[in-house]
């Protein structure tokens, strides 16, 4: 799920710090055993969630999607020697996959697997935020949000991605998944609590502060 071309996004790639060798070898993994591969971040996006997470340097961090571990793992560099990264998901027959590779990453112990229906078990969790990243499936963005949005800390990150949907979004007919896409940038843009933009990397990053 690309906005950009493939003819810039191969440019953006050779001229971005290399790909951590682990991150590599999971991304290939990913693409030789996993359905739909193409969910997987990837260098590029990868990277600018690094950048960020380093940026901040986030003691407490919620991923809401985890699929192969890839972001995570991006997401972890940056924490805090005692932070932690909560991640969650639905399918666990992923499992066994990530978690070796969170092990290899040497981040496993600042990485918390919750697997389940993100809906209920995001309640359960009793932390404040520094960064949260939806990932998951997008007819549930909107109330991700509204379960998470008390949750973050003044000055915090929310980071939305596939907000531009392969470029569906600018389209006049609408599915419902790119309607509900449609909505969420809509409803960050007029919360007066956040201050967002979206950034047209891979397909599309909501990038929004908390105020």
């Amino acid at each position: 799920m690309a906005f950009t071309s493939p003819i810039l996004d191969s440019y953006l790639e050779s001229h971005a710090s290399a790909e951590d060798p682990i991150l590599a070898e999971l991304s290939r993994e990913t693409f030789l055993k996993v359905q739909m591969p193409q969910m997987l971040s990837g260098h590029v996006q990868g990277l600018f969630l690094e950048t960020i997470s380093r940026m901040i340097v986030p003691r407490r961090i919620l991923e809401i999607g985890t699929f192969t571990g890839y972001s995570t793992i991006c997401l972890a560099k940056g924490l805090t020697d005692d932070g932690l990264i909560y991640t969650l998901d639905i399918n666990e027959e992923l499992e066994p996959l990530f978690s070796k590779y969170f092990v290899r990453s040497g981040l496993d112990k600042k990485i918390k697997f919750i697997p389940g229906n993100a809906i209920k078990t995001i309640p359960t969790i009793d932390e404040e935020f520094d960064i949260v990243f939806i990932d998951a499936d997008k007819m549930n963005y909107i109330n991700y949000y509204d379960l998470i949005i008390d949750k973050v800390k003044r000055g915090g990150y929310i980071i939305t991605d596939n907000v531009l949907w392969s470029g569906k979004v600018l389209e006049d007919q609408k599915d419902k998944e790119t309607e509900n896409i449609h909505q969420f940038n809509i409803k960050l843009a007029a919360d007066p609590g956040v201050r967002n933009v979206i950034v047209p990397i891979r397909d599309g990053v909501n990038l929004a502060t908390k105020l």
